[in-house]
């Protein structure tokens, strides 16, 4: 199946996205996260489109062709659930599949409390319900067996803390060599320390030590992107092809925008007390935990089964990059549920 290019412009914001599929057809809008682009979501985009879906894959904001706006605060869940309430407008539609992954998942959970009207179903892979306000409430979730509160206080969200002071610091470290940096993050699990949120069953996810080390890329001696190695990118999840656009696109772009992302904890609080209390999900729901994501370990999934009324959870063999690593696993998972919870369940 084809892939065009498309966007959307409003007055607010212009969305760029690709295509796949009848433009006519039931919706199923994917969300990437940090640092992706829409074009990750490719296998998805073939995929279904190819089974009769409008496919649609973003760039979500401060990424790709999308617009990229210069405040932190313009990366607040408020906001980014806009973009994608007008995109979906745009398509002619008033409701969708959402899917998410990592920061694309806050956004589809967000459009499923704030708009559910909107929601035909609801995918996320590997974040669970309850993520993207500001970090203290995730460190209930952290193993203090694996991240001893003495040594580890924040766990494997110590990044997270790092970011809200250190911003500039941050986005210098990781442009220092954007593309050692891209290399290092879209891995499979491995038990090599460069690896930055796949690490084999056991290890320590690099992101708790961010603090300790004086920032990123400073393990095992290490001082910075340009203090390491050559790093080739994982081949089994990169083309050369796909390699280079990344590259293009980030060296075009920067990272300023994307990192924004995690400046909005308490914007994205304030917005959550807008729905007045606690609010359930009552719409189709499928949850799918990658089972050596270094981060999102079982112990951050404790709130789907109290939020959701209709959820089916699953894991599978994979790091952070679920749809990459094993497209043909997570096509057909979300493929089974639609046809079980929305078309024999309608």
């Amino acid at each position: 199946m084809e892939i065009t290019e498309h966007s959307f412009s409003s007055e607010r914001h212009k969305t760029s996205y690709l295509s796949c599929g009848p433009i006519d057809a039931q919706p199923i809008i994917m969300l990437h996260g940090w640092p992706d682009l829409s074009i990750g979501w490719e296998e998805q985009l073939k995929f279904f489109g190819a089974q009769g879906y409008h496919a649609i894959a973003p760039d979500m904001r401060g990424y790709g062709s999308s617009a990229i706006p210069e405040n932190h605060s313009d990366y607040c869940m408020k906001e980014i659930v806009g973009d994608m309430m007008e995109l979906l407008s745009s398509l002619g539609h008033k409701e969708a599949i959402w899917v998410g992954h990592d920061w694309g998942s806050p956004v589809v959970w967000n459009i499923a409390l704030h708009h559910p009207e909107a929601v035909k179903g609801l995918v996320s892979l590997c974040v669970s319900f309850g993520w993207g306000g500001h970090p203290n409430s995730y460190l209930s979730t952290v193993n203090r067996d694996v991240y001893p509160i003495d040594e580890y206080p924040y766990g494997q969200w110590d990044y997270m803390f790092f970011y809200l002071d250190n911003f500039e610091l941050v986005l210098e470290q990781m442009e220092e060599d954007l593309e050692k940096f891209l290399a290092i993050t879209f891995r499979r699990p491995s038990d090599e320390t460069i690896s930055m949120f796949n690490t084999a069953e056991g290890y320590k996810s690099p992101t708790a030590l961010i603090t300790k080390n004086g920032g990123w890329f400073r393990q095992d001696g290490y001082q910075g992107l340009n203090t390491m190695p050559e790093i080739k990118f994982d081949e089994k999840i990169f083309s050369d092809e796909k390699a280079k656009f990344y590259i293009d696109t980030f060296k075009k772009n920067g990272l300023r925008g994307p990192n924004s992302w995690y400046m909005n904890g308490t914007k994205n609080d304030d917005y959550a007390k807008e729905l007045g209390g606690f609010t359930s999900i009552n719409k189709p729901v499928l949850f799918i935990a990658g089972e050596n994501d270094s981060v999102l370990t079982p112990e951050t999934n404790s709130h789907n089964a109290m939020a959701c009324t209709n959820l089916t959870e699953k894991s599978l063999p994979t790091g952070h990059w679920m749809a990459m690593e094993k497209p043909d696993e997570v096509n057909q998972a979300i493929f089974n549920w639609i046809d079980d919870k929305i078309l024999l369940g309608s």
